[in-house]
């Protein structure tokens, strides 16, 4: 019988947008994810500035990017541990509900894999899951293995098959097509008064607009604004 298998994704979310789900189901087709679960920060360690949206808003765009999605869920678990968000406790307290480290795939793009040697915890954080690296615009897989060679006799590509992952965590290597999108860009262009409809899910647009996170201006007069 085939193990569930939860992908894991963190980030401040400060908005969610397409191309963090763009990565999500790339892992999930590569990997055959029975499940998604979007987590977002309440501190992030590496980030220079504080969120620009609150705690409440963030974790209500995540939901509302995974509203149609099923098998996707959010958790508020780092939001309400406060404190630094770190990765290692978050894999931890998710084994410590009953899920164990073969089950775990966290995903992350290959910007972020390529600086992780400067994460909290590392290099064990990386045994609490398999980790999967999701090709980014502007950061080649090839380029990100680069900078931690250490690392190299850990990747592998996927596997095909049915293939159980039980042993040691690996680091998948993931080839795919992620739109060139970022939190920045999204929150530049509101204050610029210009459009991101095809940056973030309708949904979260909307829930931005009529809140007026980030500088946007409700512009939806006589459209449906329900959330």
């Amino acid at each position: 019988m085939k193990r569930r298998r939860l992908g894991v994704l963190g980030g401040t979310f400060d908005p969610i947008h397409v191309g963090h789900l763009d990565a999500a189901n790339a892992a999930s087709a590569a990997l055959a994810l029975d499940e998604i679960m979007l987590i977002p920060a309440h501190d992030q360690p590496l980030r220079v500035s504080e969120p620009r949206a609150t705690d409440f808003h963030r974790f209500a765009l995540a939901t509302l990017a995974a509203d149609d999605r099923p098998d996707w869920r959010v958790s508020d678990m780092e939001l309400v541990r406060q404190g630094r968000s770190y990765t290692e406790d978050t894999l931890q307290a998710l084994q410590d509900c009953g899920w164990q480290a073969s089950q775990l795939f966290f995903i992350l793009g290959t910007d972020a894999f390529a600086g992780i040697a400067s994460w909290h915890g590392y290099p064990g954080v990386l045994d609490l899951a398999h980790f999967v690296v999701i090709a980014r615009p502007g950061v080649a897989i090839e380029e990100a293995t680069m900078r931690v060679p250490e690392l190299r006799s850990r990747t592998c590509p996927p596997p095909t098959g049915e293939e159980r992952l039980d042993g040691p965590a690996r680091i998948f290597l993931v080839h795919a097509d992620t739109r060139d999108v970022s939190s920045t860009m999204i929150r530049e262009r509101l204050a610029s008064g210009l459009p991101i409809d095809d940056l973030v899910p309708p949904r979260v647009a909307r829930h931005i607009q009529k809140h007026h996170l980030y500088g946007a201006v409700d512009n939806l007069h006589g459209k449906d604004q329900r959330l």
